[in-house]
């Protein structure tokens, strides 16, 4: 339960700590959506970070659809679009593009990044970096509309884009905050009900930054107030007042997950309108869950973990390892 405070005092934590920060610009417009063409010269986007998501990835080309509209473009690494429509156009669009530049096919092993609330595949940038530079691997940061759409939406584009990672042997996955959730809405759908397995056998190893795994007592604080669901939007919602449904379709499946949680270390936390430690928005019980290989608690705040050093550098080392640094873990 959150401590008794005032809405107003709410707002103000919450903000600060990065839950209802507004990441976003607005959709489209009607000329960039177009009905349906291959540019003849590759045009920026407008943005509109709440409102596209990621469907198809090939090496850092990416097809997203418009949560509003349901639109699809292909924009290539630089965030330039080259072509919009339907999903079959924007597709055959990139098989062009991979004849013509003679784009080589994707291996070897993967990381699947997901951002939180309110935020774009921007914020984990840093992390990206550093798993691409010194672990090796291919990783693939994904956008997706967090405050448009729900987490059963969200976890059904995901699947899609691990379904069409033709060529990767092996996938890891990073989540942070309300990505963890969606993760693990997918990882239910994902398990076999006869064998207890994974459907697709490439997945290994996930880890969390700052998890809601037992749902978001702020989030519930605000219940149905309107102008926090209008600026979080559905899945906020799911993890406050809809979590008992939520809940019942989450699962992590066999594989190997590690948890890396925000919090002071003195039992109280970051934010005293909750309760024990915390990272500001969540607390440290609340990210716990069982089953996790490993548990390691930072003095670090949720809207920052993603950016930490030594986050970043233990993230790498579970994903090789299966295991945070010994003495580390708590």
């Amino acid at each position: 339960m959150i401590r008794p405070l005032s809405i107003l005092t709410l707002l103000v934590l919450a903000w600060a700590t990065g839950l209802p920060r507004l990441d976003a610009a607005p959709p489209e417009t009607a000329a960039e959506l177009g009905t349906g063409r291959a540019e003849l010269v590759p045009v920026p986007t407008l943005g509109g970070k709440q409102f596209w998501g990621d469907e198809l990835l090939f090496q850092q080309w990416r097809i997203q659809r418009n949560a509003m509209t349901g639109q699809c473009r292909l924009i290539d690494p630089n965030d330039l679009r080259h072509a919009s429509g339907t999903l079959d156009e924007c597709r055959n669009k990139l098989d062009e593009i991979k004849r013509l530049r003679q784009l080589p096919p994707m291996d070897g092993r993967a990381v699947i990044v997901l951002h939180g609330l309110n935020r774009s595949r921007r914020s984990m940038d840093k992390l990206c970096a550093y798993l691409r530079e010194k672990g090796g691997y291919t990783v693939f940061n994904v956008t997706y509309p967090s405050t448009r759409r729900s987490v059963d939406d969200h976890a059904q584009s995901l699947g899609r884009i691990i379904e069409n990672l033709d060529g990767i042997d092996e996938i890891n996955l990073v989540g942070h905050s309300l990505g963890n959730i969606v993760i693990r809405r997918w990882l239910f759908d994902q398990l076999d009900p006869a064998t207890g397995r994974l459907r697709d056998a490439r997945v290994k190893r996930l880890v969390m930054l700052g998890p809601p795994n037992h749902g978001s007592s702020i989030a519930a604080a605000f219940g149905e107030n309107r102008a926090f669901g209008a600026v979080e939007g559905e899945s906020a919602r799911e993890l406050g007042v809809g979590w008992a449904v939520l809940e019942s379709k989450l699962a992590t499946g066999p594989i190997e997950f590690g948890i890396i949680a925000g919090g002071r270390g003195d039992g109280d936390g970051f934010n005293p309108a909750l309760p024990g430690d915390d990272d500001g928005v969540v607390t440290v019980a609340t990210a716990r869950l069982d089953g996790a290989a490993d548990f390691l608690v930072v003095p670090v705040l949720h809207s920052f973990l993603m950016k930490d050093d030594k986050v970043i550098e233990q993230t790498l080392r579970f994903l090789r390892t299966g295991r945070f640094a010994a003495g580390e873990a708590k």
